[in-house]
């Protein structure tokens, strides 16, 4: 009850400054919503093709003409790995998740999709976009050779993968938080904490309707 609380009231409190936007927010990034979780879906054009090219050493679909979207998250790393659905999930990770667990991204690479026009989405303009590319590239945490580290865990569809992100993951820095962090580091005001998928949804709704 106090933490579904504190969550309302982190989405409606703002953090970052009120900017005014430099230039057209042209660059339109979607919110995927799971039971529990957001995801960024970013249109695969050439700078974002380019800004994560290093991720097709890893098997992933980045450079191919017929990929269309990028679907990028942050989780913790036993609770996000696991596979089936939430049924199938150990007491052991999620107990593990709340206290707190290394972190995941997961990529994966779609193709062409359907409208989504109920889909909630934030606009970038060119420099926030910028910052929101670089700052979701340094999320990924680099291995002893400065290259990302794919982790060998299955992943939810035929394209995706796991890698190695900085970070640790708790009660208090949920997947939904790092999905916060990522808008306010391109310069865009946001909620300032938003541990549960209603705080997202808000926060977007509050800041970022325009």
């Amino acid at each position: 009850m106090a933490y579904g609380l504190a969550a309302l009231l982190g989405a409606m409190t703002p953090s970052g400054a009120a900017k005014s936007a430099t230039g057209p927010r042209s660059h339109q990034v979607l919110l995927v919503a799971g039971p529990i979780h957001y995801d960024f879906l970013i249109p695969l054009d050439p700078q974002v093709r380019r800004q994560f090219g290093f991720l097709a050493a890893s098997g992933l679909a980045i450079t191919d003409p017929g990929s269309e979207w990028l679907v990028i998250g942050w989780g913790a790393r036993e609770f996000y790995t696991t596979i089936g659905d939430y049924r199938d999930i150990e007491l052991s990770a999620i107990v593990k998740g709340a206290l707190g667990d290394r972190s995941v991204l997961r990529v994966d690479v779609l193709g062409a999709l359907p409208p989504l026009p109920d889909m909630p989405r934030v606009g970038f303009t060119d420099t926030e976009f910028d910052a929101l590319l670089s700052a979701i590239a340094s999320s990924f945490e680099a291995g002893p050779a400065q290259q990302v580290q794919r982790l060998p865990h299955s992943g939810f569809t035929h394209s995706d993968a796991f890698f190695a992100a900085k970070g640790r993951f708790h009660l208090f820095r949920t997947c939904n938080t790092w999905v916060a962090q990522m808008v306010r580091a391109s310069g865009r005001r946001f909620g300032a904490w938003t541990p549960l998928p209603y705080s997202v949804r808000l926060a977007q709704r509050l800041y970022l309707s325009d």
